[in-house]
């Protein structure tokens, strides 16, 4: 299989901030790669180095076997990217904008195929191209960076964050999109803080802490990882008595509830089920949630640095976006 994305060693420092740290990163050939961690992670970083719109401080960076900072024009005729936080015209409408953004990647408003690919995404999206840019709410000015990064076919998809904003339904649409992109045999980096917007979509992981790669593998591998949250309508903590392989007991407001490995979650339904468990709600954790159970020593150790170096150092400027 061949490493469409390849880092090695790769730093990045803004002055005494270190955003990356030593970065090795691998995404092969038809892969969806989630790329995953907390904010201020390095994610942003990371992907804005991939996309040549920032240099390297150190390291090896390849895409495509190419340098992103030397061959960014050459690339980006092979890329398609989503930003997490989209910025639009306030004078064009929506489907100029999804137009303009189209052709700097090659397309021509009046190709047939563009056309028709754009009017199915303006349906599945449910999206009005008529409105100006300023009037879209989050979700839609996303939209219009989805469709126009959908519309144009691309080898190696980068999204950061491309669900931000969006409602469920719209989420569910785009998990088929990247379903059908896949394939197609396209490559996908999927940056993401989302746990269950992964384990859909991903066929491997790599998770970010503090500009370094924490884990990576299959989800498989890195189902260790996982807990999900049970709770249901009780009387007590009594509740919880005698379920096997549970975490975190707790009690509160008239609900009991607990953590569990996410594959062992069916181990504990029986129990549910002979305490006659009513309102039971399963909710996989956000990626945010996971690193606080698993790095909260790290992040305690931070925030005991970040007190005793005063109030105005963040853990952000600490370690960089």
């Amino acid at each position: 299989m061949t490493t469409v994305i390849r880092t090695q060693g790769l730093t990045k420092h803004y002055g005494h901030v270190h955003a990356l740290d030593g970065l090795d990163l691998d995404v092969e050939s038809g892969q969806v790669h989630g790329f995953l961690g907390p904010n201020g992670a390095g994610k942003s970083t990371t992907i804005r180095i991939l996309l040549g719109l920032a240099r390297a401080t150190g390291g090896q960076v390849a895409v495509f076997d190419a340098d992103p900072w030397r061959d960014a024009v050459a690339l980006h005729r092979r890329i398609a990217s989503i930003p997490g936080d989209v910025s639009l015209w306030p004078n064009l409408s929506g489907g100029e904008a999804i137009d303009f953004l189209s052709r700097l990647r090659g397309a021509q408003r009046h190709d047939a195929a563009y056309r028709s690919e754009k009017e199915r995404l303006l349906e599945v999206f449910e999206f009005d191209p008529r409105k100006k840019g300023r009037a879209y709410s989050k979700g839609n000015r996303q939209k219009v960076a989805l469709i126009a990064a959908l519309a144009v076919p691309a080898e190696l998809y980068i999204f950061d964050e491309p669900t931000s904003g969006l409602d469920p339904l719209m989420e569910v649409v785009f998990r088929h999109e990247v379903a059908r992109l896949k394939a197609s045999g396209a490559t996908i980096l999927l940056s993401s803080h989302i746990l269950s917007e992964v384990e859909h979509l991903c066929d491997r992981v790599s998770i970010i802490r503090a500009g370094r790669i924490a884990e990576t593998g299959t989800l498989a591998e890195l189902r260790h990882l996982t807990r999900s949250e049970v709770s249901f309508d009780a009387t007590g903590i009594d509740a919880l008595t005698d379920i096997p392989g549970i975490h975190d007991p707790r009690f509160a407001d008239g609900r009991a509830a607990f953590t569990v490995d996410s594959d062992a979650v069916a181990g504990v339904l029986p129990a549910l089920g002979d305490r006659r468990a009513a309102g039971l709600r399963i909710a996989p954790p956000s990626l945010e949630e996971l690193f606080l159970r698993h790095y909260g020593e790290d992040i305690a150790d931070e925030e005991s640095a970040m007190a005793a170096t005063g109030p105005t150092t963040s853990r952000r400027s600490r370690r960089g976006a």
